[in-house]
């Protein structure tokens, strides 16, 4: 090969200049890497915080979620999700998140833990007490309206159509007239 001072220049400057800009000439290599969520169980669901309704995938892994993300497939958000939406993951998987109820009795400073099935007898014992309180057979006018002034209800964005169907139905069983929901608020 006929290699002349010129051409040895431009070789030798051009490799230098081009390792120097962090080019490398080595074939590249590739690592593959196994995704977390490969043999996670995938399940659909709804966001809990808003009345906006996106989907979101959760993965799964013996019981403990592993990832959450927005559903390309939902007709709502497409995919994305909101800041609060996003970081679902970080509220289910919080070592300070509270696991069961807490009671704070009348006058007490302190909270104290207790079982969900004393908890869900307090309350109904508590609604079935202000029902009873606070419920009217006729108005003023001797009409019947058999109503409940003393109970309110605020809805949830969280819950799909069957079950505010029911929680509608449950509401006017007890006579409430005072009901709301969270979207029109």
């Amino acid at each position: 090969m006929d290699v002349s001072r010129r051409n040895f220049f431009k070789a030798t400057g051009g490799t230098l200049l081009l390792s120097s800009l962090g080019l490398n000439l080595q074939p590249a290599r590739s690592y593959a890497h196994t995704l977390p969520i490969r043999y996670a169980k995938e399940t659909q669901t709804i966001c809990p915080y808003c009345a906006v309704g996106c989907g979101i995938i959760v993965h799964s892994r013996n019981g403990k979620v592993i990832n959450t993300e927005g559903d390309p497939d939902h007709p709502i958000n497409e995919g994305t999700l909101c800041s609060k939406g996003a970081a679902l993951y970080q509220l289910i998987n919080n070592p300070t998140r509270l696991t069961k109820p807490r009671y704070r009795a009348a006058g007490a400073s302190e909270w104290k833990e207790v079982e969900w099935d004393w908890t869900l007898d307090a309350i109904a014992r508590k609604i079935k007490a202000t029902r009873d309180r606070t419920f009217s057979i006729n108005n003023k006018k001797g009409q019947a309206v058999n109503r409940c002034d003393g109970i309110a209800s605020v809805g949830s964005a969280a819950l799909d159509n069957e079950e505010c169907y029911i929680f509608q139905k449950w509401l006017r069983s007890l006579g409430l007239v005072y009901i709301e929901h969270q979207a029109r608020i």
